[in-house]
């Protein structure tokens, strides 16, 4: 059975999958739908998405305003810093933050509601992130946050990170519209 943990946002799940391992490797269940029901991940995902990324490479903070994605993410190699800022702007929480560092390890995953920006910092020497969405990719209704918004503060592990050209040319969260933010 898998366990499950709280965190400060109680939209943010956290899961602990079971592993088995012996002499040949191991084996857990990534995902089974009417477990993560029980577990309040009564969403259907439509995409399934893997990264792989170098050490000290940034990805994020990201979002689809038009059609937004609900996120379970785990990392099948590797290690990373990954973080959720919840921008819904009648949140109490708006512009706070869930950050946790995850690992194949033990699998850890971590279910990202829409209404969330996310984004990981690689800590390993060479990371593979595999999430499943509830949404399909729209490129059209793409957003982003520079990583480094002073209003949301993430003490990312590193002041250097890897970006892309897109990451690295983000608005501040103050800088961009209500319209390209949840309500």
């Amino acid at each position: 059975m898998t366990a499950t943990l709280s965190t400060v946002f109680p939209e943010i799940i956290i899961i602990k999958p079971r592993i088995f391992k012996d002499g040949r490797g191991n084996f857990f269940e990534t995902y089974n739908r009417k477990r993560y029901k029980e577990r309040r991940i009564d969403v259907d995902f439509v995409q399934d998405n893997c990264s792989t990324s170098v050490k000290n490479v940034l990805r994020g903070l990201h979002y689809q305003i038009r059609s937004p994605q609900g996120k379970l993410v785990y990392v099948l190699e590797g290690k990373i810093f990954d973080v959720a800022a919840d921008i819904r702007q009648s949140s109490p929480n708006f512009g706070k933050f869930f950050s946790m560092t995850i690992s194949s390890e033990d699998y850890t995953q971590i279910y990202i509601p829409p209404g969330f920006a996310h984004g990981f910092f690689v800590l390993s020497e060479y990371t593979r992130v595999y999430y499943k969405c509830t949404n399909l990719y729209d490129p059209e209704g793409e957003r982003g946050i520079i990583w480094n918004d002073p209003f949301i503060n993430i003490p990312w592990p590193s002041s250097n990170p890897i970006l892309s050209e897109k990451d690295s040319g983000y608005p501040t969260l103050d800088q961009i519209s209500p319209d390209d933010l949840f309500p």
